[in-house]
């Protein structure tokens, strides 16, 4: 009996562009469509293997430290290779998938070689659609090359001891062109903030005893206070290292209660305690301008540093950290440049004005100077006017000028949302490659991962603030010397006092800044047409519990007797806790009104019986 014949098997006709495509979305793919799951499964295994580590590395090890791993300039580089040979493996993947799906159809069509030897004719289309797989196979990988390099070119440049050659472009700090014009949407003038006029750098009274050099402070251990400087620079085109620091933040983190408090020294404050290391220099107190402590100490061998720079910033983290009775661990330095550059690469930010900014004789370089004005509320700024609006300071003081430079860095954390960042990425890269610098230890996984992991916990809603300035923290020079010295003489007891309670604050006034800015609502505060000029100082009083509030120039028309508080448009029905507290703190009750012309919920007029509001000096 003879056994019937199985019918022939159809001929394939698989794809070969398809093939090649399949391996574009993963190696083996296109080889298990083609019917050659054995070869299929060889391209798959190297890469799953490869996925299924990582994944267990960022599932079950510490996320933070496997994140900052891609802040190392080693792993960059490194990446750099691996990203190479990643492409060559997975083209040779698709290619080898068409030729395999071109080959077992030719191989069927021939009857597996019983007609005689399978030929694989050329088709142009199904070349050309492999040619289009390997370029954009390529594209991908370049776009992680461009990336990688912007990476690497930020981070390899970040410290001044470690920093190559590359890092040191004398175009990279050039300040914008004064004839440049500053959009007037908030009422400024045109032009480019110019930088501050030099000023001799003070003479050391001594030498340096004996020639040991300080020893470097150890790095955070993840548990004790983080504090960390914030440094903005008028640092000038082609100088490298001699600049003046006005702007000096100290940002103090508790990793325990993920609070913070920004701590700020005002550029002219004077007779700041000196670290034992350099007493034998500069004597018990520093009585030049804080601002020029930097440069005059870069060149001093009493401080680590391979660098000028290193050194300076060594400097500047011991005498703040000595006055404020802590240890600075790291230091962030932007120059002025950057910041405008960064500003305008983010699109702008928005800035909630508390006190209108006014100056007739704003400084944009040493020689010319125009009038600015900046109102109060909400405003878009774009990197020009939000310089302006944290540099000047003829129109009120250095003090004022400090809480507006904080407000405008909560303000771009705002900001910075991943999406707008990696938009902007070659930018911000641009912008920030030469102008930011700091001793953070990008190197280090460990301590980069314990950085991350307190920055994704810290609660942003009750940062305090604090600036040193007169009458309790300093007294004010200026005054007493005819207007010939515009130094502040610091109260360092007083100082060091505020800064050991900083996070002395009581829940339940943590409880009421969360209520109150929960509610979020948009407050004026007018003086009286014969008012006592405190809209101001009650606006800042009112931020400090959490309401966001500002002053605008506009006068109400009529001083009232007795201060008045006015619900527009409705708001009362979503800020009864904010309506409740402002009822209590001014003793009137609050009326409602309906005028759509009206952009604020509530607003405030001071009446003859206004008065000054303190913030406390602790919390």
């Amino acid at each position: 009996m003879s056994t019937p014949s199985r019918p022939p098997r159809a001929a394939r006709t698989r794809s070969a562009f398809g093939a090649a495509f399949l391996s574009l979305v993963f190696p083996g793919l296109g080889h298990a469509y083609a019917g050659a799951w054995g070869r299929g499964l060889g391209f798959a295994a190297l890469p799953v293997l490869v996925l299924a580590a990582l994944a267990g590395v960022a599932l079950h090890g510490d996320r933070y430290a496997f994140v900052a791993l891609f802040a190392s300039p080693n792993v960059l580089s490194n990446i750099l290779i691996v990203n190479v040979l990643v492409f060559l493996y997975r083209a040779a993947a698709a290619v080898d998938a068409w030729y395999v799906a071109r080959f077992l159809n030719a191989a069927d069509r021939s009857g597996d070689g019983r007609l005689g030897r399978a030929r694989v004719a050329l088709n142009p289309l199904s070349v050309a659609g492999l040619a289009a797989v390997v370029l954009v196979m390529a594209g991908a990988h370049l776009a992680v090359w461009r990336y990688d390099t912007l990476a690497l070119s930020v981070v390899n440049c970040l410290n001044p001891d470690t920093a190559d050659a590359s890092c040191n472009s004398s175009t990279a700090n050039a300040t914008p062109n004064p004839s440049d014009v500053v959009p007037g949407g908030s009422g400024l003038g045109s032009g480019v903030p110019g930088l501050a006029t030099d000023t001799p750098l003070p003479t050391p009274i001594g030498t340096a005893a004996g020639s040991a050099v300080a020893a470097t402070l150890p790095p955070w251990d993840g548990t004790s206070r983080l504090n960390i400087l914030l440094v903005g620079s008028d640092q000038r085109t082609g100088n490298e290292t001699v600049f003046n620091t006005d702007t000096m933040i100290v940002v103090s983190i508790d990793p325990k209660t993920k609070q913070v408090a920004m701590l700020q020294l005002p550029r002219d404050t004077a007779g700041v305690p000196v670290p034992a290391v350099a007493q034998s220099v500069w004597g018990s107190t520093y009585n030049a301008k804080i601002n020029s402590w930097f440069a005059a100490n870069q060149n001093l061998s009493i401080w680590p540093g391979k660098t000028p720079t290193a050194r300076g910033f060594a400097a500047l983290k011991s005498i703040l950290g000595n006055l404020f009775g802590i240890t600075i661990q790291y230091y962030v330095k932007v120059d002025f440049s950057g910041f405008v550059q960064a500003v305008d690469t983010l699109g702008g930010v928005n800035v909630n004005v508390q006190i209108p900014v006014a100056e007739d004789d704003f400084p944009l370089t040493d020689q010319i100077k125009t009038r600015v004005y900046i109102p109060a509320g909400p405003q878009e700024m774009d990197g020009q006017q939000a310089l302006i609006y944290v540099r000047s300071r003829h129109g009120s003081n250095d003090f004022d000028r400090g809480h507006r430079q904080q407000r405008l860095i909560l303000s771009m954390k705002d900001e910075l949302d991943p999406q707008a960042v990696f938009q902007n990425l070659t930018g911000l890269v641009a912008a920030l490659q030469h102008t930011f610098q700091t001793d953070i230890p990008v190197n280090d996984t460990q301590t980069m991962g314990q950085l991350l992991q307190l920055a994704s916990q810290i609660d942003t809603k009750s940062i305090r603030s604090y600036v040193f300035s007169p009458p309790y923290f300093a007294t004010d020079m200026y005054p007493l010397t005819g207007g010939k010295d515009g130094r502040v003489l610091i109260n360092a007891p007083h100082v060091q006092a505020a800064v050991k309670q900083a996070f002395s604050i009581s829940p339940s006034l943590l409880a009421l800044r969360d209520t109150l800015s929960g509610e979020a609502a948009q407050v004026w505060v007018q003086d009286g047409k014969n008012g006592m000029g405190l809209a101001g100082n009650n606006a800042q009083y009112l931020d400090y519990f959490g309401i966001d509030a500002s002053a605008p120039t506009a006068l109400a028309p009529q001083t009232p007797q007795t201060t008045t508080i006015t619900v527009y448009n409705g708001a009362e029905s979503r800020l009864s806790a904010t309506i409740k507290y402002l009822e209590n703190l001014y003793h009137v009750t609050a009326t409602m009104a309906a005028n759509p012309s009206v952009k604020a919920d509530i607003v405030i007029v001071i009446g003859r019986d206004g008065r000054s509001l303190a913030i406390p000096s602790v919390g």
